[in-house]
C-alpha cells in the first residue's frame, strides 16, 4: 500500500475486494452511473475509495490504453506487455497531481458542518453543477456523512440526482443507508464495505508501522475493521498509548461497583477530559462486556484474548441481562454524545449505571 498520506490507486485499496471490482468493471466498460452510494462502517476506506475513483476517472494516461476483453495493451519502452484490467491511476499527470494535493477544481468535497450538512450547502453545491466541468473528464463530487444530510438538504439533493448534471457523478458515503432518505438510496447504485479482518490490519501494522506482532493484535481487535481506528491508534500525535490504556479502562470498569459515587464520578470526569480518545476508550468498554456475554456461550470468539483468564471470572459474576443491558446503556451514550448532549453529565449517567452489578 502506498504511503497512508497519500491516495492509492483502486488496485492498492485494502480488504474491499468485491465493490473494488465492480468500480473497475464500470470504469472497463464506461458504464459508470451517475450516483453512487458507498456503505460500511467507519474508517474501512469509503472515502479514500472515492477519492481513488476519481482520479482513476479522470486520469490523462488512461486516454493512451487500449483495453480488449479484460487484458489491457500498453508499449512501455517500445515493447508491448499484457496486464489484467485494473482500474489504476498513475498518480503522475496532471490530473492526477492535482486530485493529490486537493486542488483539482471538479473534484468538490460536501461534508458535514457540526453534525449537520445543511440545505445552504447543497445549494451551494447545485449552484456549482450548473456550470460545466472546468477541465475533468468526469467531475466527481463526494459527499461524505451523507446520512447528516437534514430533510431539506435530502430534497435538494434529490433534486440533481433526479436530473444529473452533464459529465457529473455523485459519490455519497454512509455507515449505513437507513439514516438516508430512501429516495435518495433508490437513485443510487449500492457498493458495500466491509470491515477489514484482523488479520490484514495485523500485517499492515507490523510491516507498516513497526508494530510489534502482540501489539498489533491487540490493536488490530480493538479497531474493530477499521484502518483509520488501528492507525490513529498507533499514532503517537493522538497522545495514548492504547496497549496501557485498554488495561486502565477494565480495571476502572472491573472496580466500579465496589467505588464510591465521588470515584465513580471522577472516572466519568477521567473520560471526558479527553473526548478526541472517548468514542474509541467507549468501544473498548462495550468490547469488554461482549467478551463476558460472549464466554458464557463460545468462549473461543472472545475478542480479548491475551485477557481470557480475567474473562472468564468476571464473567461468572453476571448475568447476561444484565451485561446486555451495559452495551445498551454505552450504545446509548455514544448515540447522546453524537447529537451534542451534555458530554460530562451523560458520561456520569453512563458510569452510574455500569456499577450496577
Amino acid at each position: 500500500m502506498p504511503g497512508f498520506g497519500s491516495i492509492p490507486d483502486l488496485a492498492s485499496i485494502l480488504g474491499q475486494k468485491q465493490p473494488i471490482q465492480l468500480l473497475t468493471t464500470l470504469l472497463r466498460n464506461d458504464t459508470v452511473p451517475h450516483a453512487l452510494l458507498f456503505i460500511g462502517g467507519k474508517g474501512v476506506g469509503k472515502k479514500t475509495t472515492a477519492m481513488a475513483f476519481a482520479m482513476a476517472c479522470n486520469c490523462l494516461a488512461h486516454d493512451d490504453r487500449h483495453f480488449d476483453g479484460g487484458n489491457k495493451t500498453r508499449t512501455v519502452d517500445d515493447h508491448t506487455t499484457e496486464e489484467q484490467l485494473t482500474a489504476i491511476s498513475c498518480g503522475c499527470c496532471n490530473s492526477c497531481r492535482k486530485i493529490q494535493s486537493g486542488n483539482h477544481p471538479d473534484i468538490i468535497h460536501v461534508e458535514p458542518t457540526g453534525n449537520v450538512i445543511k440545505i445552504s450547502q447543497i445549494r451551494d453545491l447545485c449552484h456549482l453543477l450548473s456550470i460545466k466541468p472546468f477541465e475533468a473528464k468526469l467531475r466527481v463530487v463526494i459527499i461524505s456523512d451523507a446520512q447528516a444530510m437534514n430533510p431539506s438538504a435530502s430534497n435538494a439533493l434529490l433534486k440533481v440526482l433526479e436530473e444529473p448534471p452533464d459529465r457529473t457523478i455523485l459519490i455519497l458515503t454512509t455507515i449505513q443507508m437507513y439514516d438516508l432518505f430512501p429516495t435518495v438510496v433508490s437513485r443510487c447504485q449500492l457498493f458495500r464495505f466491509s470491515p477489514i479482518s484482523r488479520e490484514t490490519l495485523e500485517t499492515l501494522l507490523v510491516e507498516k508501522q513497526g508494530a510489534n506482532s502482540d501489539e498489533a493484535e491487540i490493536i488490530a481487535t480493538m479497531a474493530h475493521g477499521s484502518l483509520a481506528k488501528a492507525l490513529n491508534m498507533m499514532d503517537p500525535m493522538i497522545g495514548a498509548d492504547w496497549i496501557t490504556r485498554r488495561i486502565w479502562l477494565v480495571d476502572e470498569i472491573e472496580s466500579l461497583p465496589s467505588e464510591p459515587v465521588g470515584s465513580l464520578l471522577a472516572f466519568a470526569a477521567d473520560l471526558a477530559k479527553k473526548k478526541v480518545l472517548l468514542d474509541d476508550s467507549l468501544d473498548v468498554i462495550k468490547s469488554w462486556f461482549r467478551d463476558l456475554v460472549i464466554y458464557k456461550y463460545y468462549p473461543e470468539k472472545i475478542l480479548n484474548k491475551d485477557l481470557v483468564d480475567r474473562i472468564q471470572q468476571a464473567s461468572k459474576k453476571m448475568t447476561v441481562a444484565s451485561l446486555l443491558e451495559k452495551i445498551d446503556f454505552i450504545r446509548m451514550a455514544q448515540k447522546d454524545i453524537q447529537d451534542n448532549s451534555n458530554l460530562r453529565l451523560t458520561l456520569e449517567v453512563l458510569i452510574l449505571r455500569l456499577a450496577r452489578v
